[in-house]
């Protein structure tokens, strides 16, 4: 059975970890599109032009299926993969984490990196609230006024929610129905005779 929701950021929160004189400014994201990551990344580049590193990691979809980790100059997997990581550890989707870093003069090690990153991630995620998206489509039926109480017993019975409604002549109704109960609605209006076809 397939989930009917799964989790992001509810806003934007910010993050900050200093390692021996290195400085690491953190922002999580909520975001829709690889457009949007885009647009964020070049905010962060204006802001923090002078920053030697603007790393980061996003997740998109339902099960986090699109994602990227981009280390930015650091060496290989010691900034991206580390905040990709926190990304999947708070189990959110549709998310984008960067850590911009300022060099304070002394070398942190591929393992100082990995826990520099990864803390500086974990900081601003830790701000900030999870929100559930819900997973539905979309289903139409047409009815007659004299069916309306009925209809509305079994929505109210089962939590479906009416998205839009037409009252011409009948009563037209597009619902909202969680995608693992699509099966049972569509039964439940068919033999009612009021599938909007």
């Amino acid at each position: 059975m397939q989930g009917d929701s799964y989790f992001s950021l509810s806003t934007i929160t910010e993050g900050f970890v200093r390692e021996k004189a290195s400085k690491f400014y953190a922002y999580a994201y909520p975001v829709r599109s690889v457009e949007e990551v885009e647009q964020r990344l070049q905010e962060l580049a204006k802001q923090y032009h002078d920053a030697r590193h603007h790393c980061y990691a996003y997740r998109l979809g339902p099960k986090g299926e699109q994602y990227r980790a981009n280390d930015a100059g650091e060496p290989s997997h010691s900034a991206g993969d580390p905040i990709l990581g926190e990304l999947k550890s708070k189990g959110v989707s549709d998310a984008l984490c960067v850590v911009v870093r300022y060099f304070g003069g002394t070398k942190l090690g591929v393992g100082g990196l990995i826990r520099a990153y990864s803390d500086a991630a974990k900081d601003a995620l830790s701000k900030n609230p999870l929100r559930e998206i819900q997973l539905t489509q979309t289903l139409k039926i047409r009815h007659p006024y004299g069916l309306s109480s009925e209809v509305n017993r079994v929505l109210h019975h089962h939590g479906w929610r009416i998205a839009d409604a037409t009252y011409l002549g009948d009563c037209a109704l597009t619902l909202e129905i969680p995608l693992s109960k699509m099966a049972q609605a569509h039964g439940i209006f068919k033999d009612m005779g009021i599938l909007d076809q």
